[in-house]
């Protein structure tokens, strides 16, 4: 596969074989300095804010940095990579060097998506791409088609999440080169697996973060999110900065989606929302291939994913559905704090209108926030909506980054894993999920001096009042135990119980992919309804143009007497009987024409 590499508005980028133009949008400067291989050089002025150069004789791998005024020394915003960290020199990148072994690697389409979350830097004892690429043909064994990155762009220190990045065109260098990043997508596509990164659009972080200085207008006066000063989206060059970023990703390194975290908080004054704009462009510039984009929204909207006749998505294939992983958390757990507190009441009947119609609250008004929130679902197709019982956010916003399966125990997270698996909806496992990883999960940094302090006692103070904190100690952000603590355990799927809940993952992806990725290519809107629900239980139906899928399960210590569903049990746990125990499921296929 050729480079896709396109001319971005930002950064340095080879406009002949060794001759390089490097661009800066610096509005708030008179001058640009630009230090390239130990040599300084006066940027140009080219008009509106933007200071240019260009240098010939350059090779990859060249360092360079910007150099205001007054003397900051600071890298390039645009940066396709460091050297080391956010704060050193940016490298000249040139993004030919990479050999694609997988050229022809076509993508797959979305209704055969299973996703796979994962850390880079807590997936395998390194932490790198490198290392990760090892682990390709275990879940590809598995059966997973699709691996979600959590965002890799640049951020301060060497350990976090990913969603403090500050240099958003640049592959986190403790991660490996961008190289490295390609190799990684290469051999997931030898594999026959899908990838997608986590791309964070609404903020930048605060270490690291020299626009300011280089430009006050980037951000917004008085729009603020919870995370920091708001990105002024109506100007024209942190448009095109934004804008740009997701092409970039999808082009450069042949990825197969991206995944725009908290959409809610991407404010946008101009005529045409900016990520209707990301949305169309990609779209219109990569029609070769399947390119899934998904969306996370607290406010439960679906104007962002609409269908057309043929059920094409011409915006954005599907949402994030936190109500089925918050309906699904209390009915398992008990837990009512803080967000979870909207589904306290028969948390059952949220899970089941969940799962038939998408969203749990279309309009109802919040418990928590005591506003109104989200809109009809039910016409949505079930492939709209991205479910998953765990995640890097539920997991690692509590306390004590417990996983479900501490929470719930083995059996009750086995049904509900089983349930996940085997709906219409498209399903999402956590890393480590498939196997009962029972490691926790935490909130982890890499800060220093007084912004280490403001993270460590903003997190303390953060958990009052919030699901699974009851005044204990809130572990360390900034401390490398609490990284460490959250790297899988790799000899857990080597023994008799990681080897059985492999085999059960294993068994579950493969009816998935036997029996109900057939149903979603046509299926569409308003397709499932509500059969019975009771404590502990519940009972959902889905009628497609190819066949009917029935699902019951039951998790209380009240026996309950199974629903008529139609068809075949396609799988029963622990075994089928006309009655469901506590902590089984049933699920059935009626094949052929629905009525």
């Amino acid at each position: 596969m050729e480079s896709r590499s396109f001319l971005k508005s930002w950064g340095a980028e080879f406009v002949a074989a060794d001759t390089v133009r490097f661009r800066v949008w610096a509005s708030g400067q008179e001058s640009v300095m630009l230090r390239l291989t130990g040599k300084e050089f006066k940027m140009n002025t080219a008009g509106d804010g933007w200071f240019e150069f260009t240098a010939s004789g350059i090779t990859p791998g060249a360092e360079y940095n910007y150099i205001l005024a007054e003397g900051t020394v600071l890298p390039d915003p645009a940066s396709r990579g460091q050297k080391a960290d956010v704060n050193g020199p940016s490298l000249v990148i040139n993004p030919q060097s990479y050999r694609w072994k997988n050229a022809q690697w076509q993508g797959r389409p979305w209704e055969e998506t299973v996703f796979y979350e994962l850390h880079v830097g807590t997936f395998t004892p390194e932490g790198t791409f490198k290392a990760a690429i090892e682990k390709l043909p275990y879940l590809a064994d598995l059966g997973i088609t699709a691996i979600e990155i959590l965002p890799v762009s640049q951020f301060g220190g060497n350990r976090g999440w990913g969603y403090d990045g500050v240099l958003l065109y640049a592959p986190h260098s403790a991660y490996g080169t961008p190289d490295d990043f390609k190799a990684f997508v290469d051999a997931a596509h030898g594999h026959g697996i899908s990838v997608v990164l986590d791309i964070v659009l609404n903020h930048f972080g605060p270490e690291g973060n020299y626009l300011p200085l280089l430009s006050p207008d980037f951000f917004h006066k008085e729009r603020t999110t919870p995370w920091g000063p708001g990105i002024a989206y109506d100007v024209d060059a942190v448009r095109r900065y934004i804008v740009e970023a997701p092409l970039y990703w999808l082009k450069e390194f042949s990825l197969d989606g991206l995944r725009f975290d908290a959409i809610d908080q991407i404010e946008d004054s101009a005529e045409k929302h900016v990520l209707i704009e990301i949305a169309e462009r990609i779209r219109a510039e990569i029609a070769d291939r399947p390119i899934h984009l998904t969306t996370e929204d607290s406010r439960n909207v679906i104007f962002l994913h609409p269908r057309d006749e043929e059920g094409v998505t011409p915006l954005f294939s599907g949402e994030w559905n936190d109500d089925f992983h918050n309906a699904v958390h209390v009915f398992a757990t008990g837990e009512t704090h803080a967000y979870y507190q909207d589904f306290a009441h028969e948390p059952e009947k949220y899970v089941a209108r969940a799962l038939a119609e998408g969203f749990a609250y279309q309009g109802e008004v919040s418990a928590h926030s005591g506003e109104a929130r989200g809109v009809n679902s039910a016409s949505q197709p079930p492939v709209a909506f991205v479910d998953f019982i765990q995640n890097h956010d539920q997991t690692g916003n509590r306390a004590q980054g417990e996983r479900l399966i501490a929470l719930a125990g083995a059996d009750r997270t086995k049904v509900l894993q089983a349930a996940l698996l085997l709906s219409p909806h498209i399903p999402l496992l956590f890393m480590g999920e498939e196997y009962g990883e029972s490691n926790p999960f935490l909130f982890f940094t890499d800060f220093h001096g007084d912004l280490a302090k403001a993270v460590r006692e903003g997190r303390a103070r953060e958990f009052e009042g919030h699901s699974g904190y009851d005044g204990e100690s809130v572990p360390d952000p900034n401390a490398e135990s609490t990284f460490m603590q959250s790297k899988l355990d790799w000899k857990k799927p080597e023994n008799h119980e990681g080897q059985s809940w492999l085999a059960l993952t294993r068994a579950l992806l493969r009816l998935r992919q036997q029996h109900i990725v057939p149903l979603l290519a046509t299926a569409e809107g308003n397709s499932g309804q509500v059969v019975n629900t009771a404590d502990g239980f519940l009972a959902v139906t889905w009628s497609f143009p190819k066949g009917t899928l029935s699902l019951a399960l039951n998790i209380s210590e009240r026996k309950q007497t199974l629903p008529d569903l139609p068809g075949e049990t396609i799988f029963a746990w622990p075994n089928a009987t006309d009655e469901l125990s506590q902590n089984s499921i049933v699920v059935r296929l009626a094949s052929g024409e629905a009525k």
